[in-house]
């Protein structure tokens, strides 16, 4: 059907019945007509961290099915579908703006924000405290290891890129090492927005990626999306 027609977007799940949804993916990419096609996975397999990875390789964006995944889904989907919201029926638009605006999912959740620039976790920590969120902070890479390790109850990391000495590629890759960290969501923040940044955040662990300066909505967008999970 790929083949066969213009596609703005596919969503695929990993059990299929006559091949592995991996192995779809593997034939997608192989095919140069193919790959720039905006894949979405739907899938309730819990993911190895070797999964995980080929799926950051191979998709765009990975959705859990859970019980907030319909409107993630639709979410994800309006994105790579270039749809306005406002165009969508009203029960739809209902679903996506409770994903958007609700701070239900960010209430109480702990977030670790590391970052050598005191003036960058001072912004962060007021925008995400103001949403209910518990900030905790590490100003290098060594210190977001530890609080990583020592601090079972952080639902996320905000990790900034360009940091002296051990970078936010190395502390994130440190941070995957430990099997009980691989799902934890950690969302890269870099000042160059650079070509191909994007591929080597996921590729050295990162769960999502945002340029700064962040903007604040795309930001508890993104928090949101990933703490519904």
């Amino acid at each position: 059907m790929l083949h066969e027609g213009a596609y703005d977007c596919a969503v695929i799940d990993l059990r299929l019945p006559d091949m592995s949804g991996f192995d779809l993916l593997e034939r997608i990419q192989e095919q140069p007509a193919l790959r720039d096609v905006p894949i979405v996975v739907f899938t309730g397999k819990d993911l190895t961290a070797h999964e995980d990875r080929l799926l950051k390789k191979a998709a765009k964006s990975v959705v859990i099915k859970g019980v907030e995944s319909p409107e993630r889904l639709l979410d994800e989907t309006a994105l790579f579908l270039h749809r306005v919201i406002a165009d969508l029926p009203p029960a739809k638009q209902r679903m996506v703006q409770s994903l958007h605006e609700s701070d239900d999912a960010l209430q109480g959740k702990r977030v670790l924000v590391v970052d050598d620039d005191v003036r960058n976790i001072f912004a962060l920590s007021s925008v995400l405290e103001r949403h209910g969120m518990n900030v905790i902070t590490a100003g290098n890479g060594q210190e977001a290891i530890d609080k990583v390790e020592d601090e079972a109850d952080i639902a996320l990391v905000l990790m900034d890129i360009m940091m002296p000495g051990m970078d936010g590629y190395a502390t994130m890759r440190a941070i995957r090492q430990r099997p009980d960290s691989r799902s934890l969501p950690i969302v890269a923040l870099t000042a160059k927005a650079m070509k191909g940044d994007r591929e080597k955040c996921l590729e050295a662990g990162a769960s999502d990626y945002l340029a700064k300066p962040v903007v604040t909505d795309q930001l508890l967008g993104v928090l949101r999306q990933w703490l519904h999970r």
